[in-house]
């Protein structure tokens, strides 16, 4: 059996579903928006809006206002740009308040995992705000020390750089080599934490890259959270 001291993280669809929870907001922020006026079909407003997320990233501010400016006047009827685009925010925002959720297992097993002499903490990528948000409206600062959580904005340093993990070890007091991270993407997640020598456990549960492949296999494949449990009273004790 191998020895851990630390385990982190990431948030997105490792935590929660970040691919579904995006498409039911967007989708909600363009039937709002329809709502306010806007004249054409849900389906095609959320193609475009698509095409305007993937053009300008997801971090960009002003998605709705992009959008507008993209269709054909007459469909705004009479409505004004600011009114639609305020519904599309309302929209989306209120998805935020019901449907920004983790995963039940998720939230159990870290609980579990606090009674536990094991030191835990999240490394996530994003803006930091943003993240922030998730990580409250997630319920995660008060399973994990919020000193414990690394954004990789709020830093300076992104998730392609092994600093990121290392600084990260460094303030948990663990050793990399004894040391887990938990997340869905297998470049940032597996390959990244592999080079300072972490155990990579891969999420095979949703999100955008469950079809990709990491240069490095990673040392565990999991599905959910029971199986984190699982193999750390199996594989591993804990220092």
């Amino acid at each position: 059996m191998k020895e851990i001291e630390g385990i982190f993280f990431d948030i997105d669809d490792t935590i929660y579903s970040t691919t579904e929870f995006a498409a039911q907001a967007r989708r909600n922020a363009v039937e709002a928006m329809l709502d306010a006026g806007l004249q054409m079909d849900a389906d095609e407003c959320l193609k475009e809006l698509e095409e305007v997320i993937e053009e300008f990233s997801s971090n960009y501010e002003h998605h709705f206002d992009k959008l507008l400016l993209r269709l054909p006047r007459e469909v705004l009827g009479e409505s004004s740009p600011i009114i639609l685009v305020a519904a599309g925010m309302a929209g989306y925002h209120d998805t935020k308040f019901h449907g920004l959720t983790p995963y039940e297992d998720a939230i159990e097993v870290l609980k579990l995992l606090n009674e536990k002499p094991l030191k835990m903490g999240i490394i996530s990528a994003g803006i930091g705000i943003k993240q922030a948000e998730k990580v409250v409206r997630l319920g995660l600062h008060k399973l994990i020390s919020p000193k414990k959580i690394i954004i990789t904005d709020s830093i300076g340093i992104s998730k392609q750089n092994p600093k990121l993990y290392l600084r990260g070890c460094k303030m948990l007091g663990c050793d990399p080599k004894k040391t887990i991270y938990v997340g869905d993407n297998p470049k940032n997640d597996v390959d990244v934490p592999h080079e300072v020598g972490m155990i990579t456990f891969l999420s095979k549960r949703s999100g955008k890259y469950l079809n990709e492949k990491s240069k490095h296999k990673p040392d565990y494949v999991i599905h959910n959270f029971w199986d984190i449990l699982d193999l750390i009273e199996k594989e591993f004790i804990i220092k």
